[in-house]
């Protein structure tokens, strides 16, 4: 593409965790012509592992920029991955409980999103897409359609974009809320994306290696088995 060509492309801003999900939004979102300037986050998160899949996939991708954050949510603990609490494991991800599970992490998205959303003004963002899943997830309340919605509501409140230029309100791309993981990752790998290189799980070994029983590991190999496939990370790590 010419560089007028990339010149014309929107701007948006796409979180990126290194998973599964949030690596797929960023393949749609350059698909659909986005420039995409990925934020992730270093909260003090025991699976920090993903920050080195994070920035290996932004790279991969020829992302505009990668911005990490840094902050501290370990210093207000109450949740798995982020304090000294047992990341529960499974034999089965039929065994996963409906129930708001400990590996929530108090109030995440929405200190993510108004980080994404301050990148996004200082970008000249009006686009902000994002991972969150309301199928096969985990149960987070962060994660559902209506905390979206109220979330991008106040945002074009909250924002002198969203007052100086209400005719074009800022959008949160929530392409996978709807999908089941199997779902997920047969339009990755229709987009060309190599999910060797992300990691899911919530408590990885020394070297990034998947536990293979948490909620996280357990959802993602059913999601490859539905397609008729093994989960890479899980094959190299055996």
């Amino acid at each position: 593409m010419s560089e007028k060509g990339m010149s014309e492309k929107r701007p948006a801003v796409v979180l990126l965790s290194g998973g599964l999900d949030s690596t797929t939004v960023l393949a749609i979102a350059q698909s659909e012509g986005f420039s995409v300037h990925a934020i992730s986050f270093n909260y003090g998160q025991r699976h920090q592992f993903e920050l080195q899949r994070a920035r290996e996939v932004a790279a991969s991708a020829k992302v505009v920029e990668h911005v990490v954050v840094n902050m501290n949510l370990a210093q207000f603990g109450g949740s798995a991955l982020t304090a000294e609490i047992d990341v529960p494991k499974h034999d089965s991800a039929d065994e996963i409980s409906d129930e708001i599970p400990v590996t929530y992490v108090p109030a995440r998205n929405t200190v993510f999103l108004s980080l994404a959303l301050a990148f996004a003004e200082t970008r000249g963002a009006k686009d902000i897409w994002l991972g969150v899943n309301a199928l096969d997830y985990s149960g987070y309340p962060d994660c559902r359609p209506e905390y979206i919605q109220a979330y991008e509501a106040m945002a074009n409140l909250a924002t002198k974009a969203g007052v100086e230029a209400p005719g074009r309100a800022l959008k949160l791309h929530t392409p996978l809320i709807d999908l089941t993981k199997a779902q997920i990752i047969a339009r990755g790998l229709e987009l060309g994306v190599d999910y060797s290189k992300t990691i899911s799980c919530y408590d990885p070994g020394p070297n990034g290696e998947p536990c293979g029983r948490c909620d996280a590991c357990l959802l993602r190999m059913r999601g490859f088995e539905q397609n008729g496939l093994s989960d890479p990370t899980i094959a190299s790590a055996s």
